[in-house]
């Protein structure tokens, strides 16, 4: 016993940037971000937190899934960002849901969605939960140093949340981490203590570009590739490609180097920019409401980033 998805949903922040709106205030163009990253424009909270985000999401996916709050078993959510250290995210929303249900946060960075699967997938399997709600909910935008072009262009905010029932429909997967800060690191607030003499580096994202760029290409064909013949079937029968959006450039690399068929990949950093753990949601959410994933559809979920971490698994709808 595993899971299967039976709910879908996502929420942006109403305030759209697009690049024009970036190059007033930094030394930048919209060609050159979407020829670097591929983003056209991107969400940025005003006056919401990471919570906002994640309440909103969670509402709609439980609507979609035809369930209510106090059905829930647990609810688990992923994020970087989020404003407290305490209460987590899925507590502040398990509060507003109304829900009586144990709630924790993973920090996997952008990989998290993952590895939340896979956590929730330990619980279906003892037969401890019934229904499950697995949320992203990231503001990225609270994290950048937004005079850094080179950072700032890439990330945006937003959540994303699947509800889970029991089912057989998660088929195989795989996570990985090697450790280390030398290629993307979040610094948090180091404190007041006069005692303690380590250097203050600014609480922002820290990332080498070229470095993270050939460890997310590795990572993602290796990952798929593995949790394809671990699931026994071939590459031509994966219907959907689901990435974290990273990165457009990414995304490319990657279909010229799997087996599967280029059209199969779905991608919509153009509109969202970088969500860290909650791209892949909003856009299984946006794939779903569209109508473009279809009843035993195979979909193979790829993400990586810091930590460093990445993972895959493949689902049947």
């Amino acid at each position: 016993m595993t899971f299967k998805i039976i709910g879908t949903g996502s929420y942006v922040p109403p305030l759209a940037v697009t690049n024009d709106d970036l190059a007033k205030y930094i030394d930048t163009s919209d060609e050159w971000i979407v020829q670097r990253v591929g983003v056209k424009k991107r969400h940025i909270c005003t006056t919401e937190t990471a919570a906002d985000l994640a309440y909103e999401a969670a509402k709609l996916a439980l609507e979609n899934g035809n369930t209510r709050v106090e059905d829930l078993d647990m609810i688990i959510c992923a994020t970087v960002s989020g404003e407290d250290i305490s209460p987590a995210v899925s507590c502040s929303v398990q509060e507003r849901l109304g829900a009586t249900c144990p709630a924790m946060d993973i920090n996997a960075a952008c990989s998290a969605f993952i590895f939340m699967l896979e956590t929730a997938a330990g619980y279906f399997a003892r037969k401890k939960v019934k229904k499950v709600l697995v949320i992203g909910a990231e503001r990225m935008s609270r994290i950048m140093d937004w005079s850094d072009r080179s950072i700032c262009v890439i990330f945006g905010d937003g959540a994303g949340a699947v509800l889970l029932s029991e089912g057989d429909n998660y088929i195989s997967s795989k996570l990985n981490t090697q450790g280390g800060d030398d290629v993307i690191k979040i610094p948090n607030f180091m404190g007041s203590s006069p005692f303690y003499k380590n250097e203050q580096i600014k609480p922002y994202i820290h990332m080498k570009g070229q470095e993270t760029f050939k460890f997310a290409v590795n990572a993602m064909c290796k990952d798929i590739t593995e949790v394809i013949e671990e699931a026994g079937i071939t590459p031509e029968e994966v219907d959907h490609v689901i990435p974290h959006q990273a990165n457009i450039r990414i995304i490319d690399a990657a279909k010229k180097r799997l087996n599967i068929p280029p059209e199969r990949f779905h991608s919509n950093i153009e509109s969202y920019g970088n969500t860290s753990a909650a791209s892949i949601p909003i856009l299984i959410d946006e794939l779903n409401r569209a109508g473009r994933i279809k009843k035993d559809d195979i979909l193979a979920l790829a993400a990586f980033g810091g930590g460093l971490s990445s993972g895959a698994c493949i689902l049947r709808w």
